[in-house]
């Protein structure tokens, strides 16, 4: 049976072979996207959560500026449908584009190109609004903002924290470690400092059981991240949730503290898929584009399928990874640590690098499953780190797989690799 995977922006298209394991493909469940997609953001930034509406935020801090933090380039977040209508309320409360900073929450990505910022935000916006990079490596540009009472150093970039308004433009899915994204992640990571990022990716959030995909109850870094949020003064979010796509499915505005959690109620009402027992196996993606251009961002497709895969079972990722393995840090990682289990013991109590967090999760999911590969675009002198089997053929890898699972076990088929949030049924007898 032939199944179209999510794959760079081509996709991929590949047959599942008939007379081996049973097999169950989980679509991703997606949110049926709204009749108009501009009137019901400007709906929600007309009725936002908590009251907290523009013109009365401006009034009530006196505000003659705004920064605005996005999305990069790695996200689908509709910045261009999002930000005309709120920089609209912005020009009508006394705050006009001039006086509006938009800052790209990279966290440590690289930062965008000129091309990417016009895609990011739109020809208008580009053109009429400051639009400027975040440069989390570059110390002086952030402000110290004091300590969370866990001891997280809060450095967030002076441009946002500069202006009188807070807002974040962002999109909810789940998020392998924060639970989900949206709302405060566009604060920290995504515009916060260095030595800030690599607290909030240390070892102490990353292995705790409780920061995964769709969690956030009692989840410690979802809760730094809340705190460092408030730290910082965030005043305004305006978040979507997607629909198959990339359209809109529902808008969330107002007070953080409000409109994101209503967001992700409405994810986990919308998305989670519940198996009855675990897979034996896992076929999944990284989305495609752009959640695979790089091996670093195609991680998030194993952690998302461990959850669902026996101990021992098999995950296969197939990620284009057009830009290659991701950061000369991540790069060097991939490229130097031949076993995972000599990976994770060199990070105990050593001081936390850059990207470490990314092959931290990759290395616990290796040690739990066998993991496969199809990454094209990933250079070959990394295969021979990649923790598991790599093929130069995608159908070769599917028959391989098929044909190593027992007939009695089912094998979990995930198109659209991490936007799919599936758990198993917990045993309650």
């Amino acid at each position: 049976m032939p199944v179209d995977f999510a794959f760079g922006k081509q996709g991929l298209s590949l047959a599942i072979p008939e007379g081996g394991p049973r097999y169950r493909t989980l679509e991703a469940r997606w949110a049926k996207p709204v009749g108009d997609p501009l009137a019901a953001i400007e709906d929600g930034l007309d009725r936002p959560y908590g009251d907290a509406t523009i013109p009365n935020l401006v009034a009530e801090l006196g505000a003659k500026t705004a920064a605005i933090s996005v999305c990069d380039i790695t996200r689908p977040a509709p910045n261009r449908l999002t930000l005309p209508p709120l920089l609209r309320r912005l020009a009508a409360a006394g705050i006009p584009n001039e006086n509006v900073t938009i800052v790209i929450a990279t966290g440590l990505h690289r930062p965008a190109t000129e091309a990417e910022i016009h895609e990011i935000v739109g020809e208008e916006t580009a053109r009429t609004c400051r639009i400027v990079n975040h440069h989390a490596r570059v110390k002086g540009e952030q402000r110290y903002l004091g300590q969370t009472k866990s001891g997280t150093p809060v450095y967030v970039d002076e441009r946002f924290v500069g202006a009188d308004l807070h807002i974040t433009l962002g999109f909810i899915e789940p998020h392998l470690m924060a639970g989900f994204s949206g709302g405060r992640k566009l604060i920290a990571p995504g515009v916060a400092g260095e030595d800030t990022i690599k607290r909030l990716h240390s070892p102490h959030f990353m292995r705790d059981p409780r920061a995964v995909e769709g969690s956030i109850e009692d989840n410690p870094l979802h809760a730094e991240l809340l705190e460092i949020a408030a730290i910082a003064g965030h005043h305004f979010a305006l978040d979507v949730v997607l629909a198959k796509g990339k359209k809109i499915a529902a808008v969330f505005a107002g007070d953080p503290r409000v409109s994101h959690p209503a967001g992700i109620q409405f994810v986990r009402e919308s998305m989670i898929e519940w198996l009855p027992q675990p897979a034996g196996a896992v076929i999944t993606t990284s989305a495609g584009y752009p959640l695979d251009l790089t091996f670093y961002q195609a991680v998030k497709g194993i952690t998302a399928a461990s959850h669902i895969v026996k101990p021992g079972g098999t995950i296969l990722l197939m990620a284009e990874c057009s830009e290659g393995p991701g950061a000369a840090e991540f790069s060097q990682m991939l490229r130097e640590s031949p076993d995972p289990g000599q990976f994770l013991e060199k990070l105990n109590g050593a001081p936390v690098t850059v990207d470490q967090w990314q092959m931290e999760k990759f290395a616990l999911a290796v040690q739990r499953n066998q993991i496969w590969f199809y990454t094209p675009g990933l250079p070959q002198e990394y295969h021979k780190n990649l923790w598991g089997k790599s093929f130069s053929n995608p159908q070769e890898a599917v028959d391989q797989l098929m044909a190593s699972v027992p007939k009695q076990e089912e094998v979990a088929v995930i198109p659209e690799g991490p936007y799919v949030l599936a758990r198993v049924q917990p045993n309650l007898g």
